[in-house]
């Protein structure tokens, strides 16, 4: 029995026999929506219930709900104003805001909406069609060498209903880019090793372009379902997911590749349940090949607690059966939503790799936010309590603070996170059970082995206007090799080379950042001017520093960047 096949079949059944509901679709990753939403909600004093900030996209139906939700006592300044109708206008078949129309249409048809280039709004039908548009020079001097930096995108978003039943999404791009040569030693690092086609961080397939280039395509898109009104809605798609609090995760990030998924979820009282079952690729070594393929599965259970409190527990697991066609079968044990992941690990031979773990978040003083963290991959208390330095006690911990309209400034926020995880987490024994997907990870971009610090400075003086400044610091245990065809020279913080035979050559004794040690610096300053809905100016000017205990992996660049963006976030490539 072919479980894929079932289980297709299981879908469509409930798609024919149940009422469905509208649905609607979700804020795109990374977008300043999700900066302005938390704001609001600190600023509110209370969490609000439509929205578990730590799941993330967010629908654009809850999020509008939200907005509406704001008490009119909320003090907000001019700027906050400016925010907040731009929320309501990115959402405004949710919203009907009287300032969503435009003053003067482009030919009667196009422009009705100052969010949209195109769009229909009747009975059965809502529909938004939107260019995208993304073009950026930059110059990169680094050490003794120059790179001159591009980005060229053009494609099209599209969204919108049918019949009040289904949601519809889909972002196609044709990019053309040269990067940094930090950015092209991640693509090294990302590429396995002897493989024709490169790994460009947060994408899928990609080729050279020209001398220093790559071209890629990028595609996301999904339908929804509501199955069970305002309760249980359905998505299935090709696109990324977030689960966290703070600007990195250490559960699940968006730094990687898109990938294929079915998620649940499921709203009652202060709850919130999120099942994700997807398909991923266990490596993209070769050329005109189907990958093999692997899968991952994942709980996250979201309890508001009062009105300032919110708490998560999380499991996940990974797992792939690889045979002779490179093609792996999926284990329809997994698709029970509600049982602990590790006791049907067990019960299959414990050949798979679960992750539990726990996230929070407390808002105070309508002004500050605290949260973080806690990832388990493998656990030991007796060797954690020798302080044995044990190979196998794997996990990550994340701790942040928000501060929202600092030291009395307005729309002046800060941000500080750390963010620590041990040797060898999210490692296993080979691609198909590795906490990864086309060769990128899951998590933080780091993989694991590191300690890092961030701080980030948000100010918008005027409405259009937003000022932002970050620093990393990080700490991080190179390995001497970075090929995946090795065991040699594995220190724990390459989450792509299988911890087969650590268990025996690096028992005890290990530490984090242990091996090469790597110091990175990396300080950022962007400004962004909105010249009209969603049409973006960024001047950009970056400095990173990365000082190793090998010479030859020392690495200063200065990066100066000016490009302007349609209905796209800025490409940010922070490690």
């Amino acid at each position: 029995m072919n479980y894929r096949i079932l289980f297709l079949n299981v879908l469509v059944c409930i798609f024919l026999h149940t009422q469905l509901h509208a649905q609607g679709t979700y804020i795109p990753l990374n977008m300043r929506s999700y900066h302005l939403t938390d704001r609001y909600e600190v600023l509110s004093g209370h969490i609000d219930p439509s929205i578990h900030s730590s799941l993330k996209p967010y629908n654009r139906a809850h999020t509008i709900e939200f907005i509406d939700s704001l008490p009119s006592t909320m003090h907000v300044s001019k700027a906050d104003s400016f925010n907040i109708n731009y929320l309501k206008n990115d959402s405004w078949e949710w919203s009907n805001s009287p300032n969503a129309d435009s003053k003067k249409p482009f030919l009667k048809a196009f422009y009705k909406k100052k969010a949209d280039a195109y769009s229909v709004n009747i009975k059965d039908f809502d529909l938004h069609v939107n260019p995208v548009i993304y073009f950026m020079g930059g110059n990169s001097a680094g050490n003794t060498q120059r790179n001159y930096t591009f980005m060229n995108t053009r494609g099209v978003e599209v969204r919108g209903r049918i019949a009040k039943r289904i949601g519809f999404y889909t972002f196609i791009a044709d990019n053309q880019g040269a990067f940094p040569n930090y950015v092209n030693d991640k693509i090294d690092y990302y590429t396995p090793y002897g493989s024709v086609t490169p790994v460009v961080p947060y994408e899928s397939f990609s080729k050279t372009f020209k001398s220093n280039g790559y071209d890629f395509i990028t595609g996301r898109g999904y339908i929804t379902f509501e199955l069970v009104k305002k309760y249980i809605d359905l998505q299935f798609g090709y696109d990324k997911n977030f689960i966290g609090d703070g600007y990195r995760s250490l559960i699940l990030s968006d730094v990687g590749s898109p990938y294929t998924f079915l998620k649940l979820n499921t709203r009652i009282w202060k709850f919130q349940y999120q099942n994700i079952f997807a398909q991923m690729n266990a490596t993209t070594d070769g050329a005109n090949v189907v990958y093999p393929k692997k899968y991952t599965a994942f709980h996250h259970l979201s309890l508001n607690i009062g009105k300032n409190f919110n708490i998560g527990l999380f499991e996940s697991v990974v797992f792939g059966r690889g045979d002779s066609t490179k093609q792996g079968t999926f284990d329809a044990s997994y698709l029970n939503p509600v049982i602990f992941y590790r006791s049907i690990e067990q019960a299959n031979g414990s050949g798979d790799n679960s992750l539990i773990g726990l996230d929070f978040k407390y808002n105070f003083l309508k002004h500050f936010s605290l949260y973080g963290q806690l990832v388990i991959d493998e656990m030991k208390f007796q060797e954690v309590k020798k302080g044995s330095g044990w190979w196998g006690n794997k996990q990550a911990f994340q701790m942040g603070l928000k501060y929202f309209n600092a030291l009395g400034i307005k729309n002046l926020d800060l941000q500080a996170e750390t963010n620590v995880v041990r040797p060898y987490m999210y490692a296993h024994a080979s691609n198909y059970t590795s906490y990864t997907h086309y060769n990128q990870p899951l998590a933080h971009p780091m993989g694991s082995n590191f300690t890092e610090f961030i701080g980030i400075i948000r100010y918008q003086p005027l409405s259009k206007l937003m000022v932002q400044a970050k620093s990393f610091y990080t700490i991080w245990g190179d390995d001497s090799t970075n090929t995946t065809n090795t065991a040699v020279s594995n220190n724990g913080g390459n989450i792509f080379k299988s911890y087969t035979p650590i268990a025996t050559a690096n028992t005890y004794n290990n530490k984090i950042a242990q091996g090469i040690r790597t110091n990175i610096l990396f300080l950022s300053l962007q400004a962004t001017y909105q010249l009209r809905h969603n049409l973006f100016v960024d001047l950009t000017y970056i400095y990173r520093k990365q000082t190793s205990e090998l010479l030859s992996k020392n690495q200063t660049t200065n990066y100066v960047s000016c490009g302007i963006r349609l209905n796209i976030q800025a490409r940010n490539y922070e490690f």
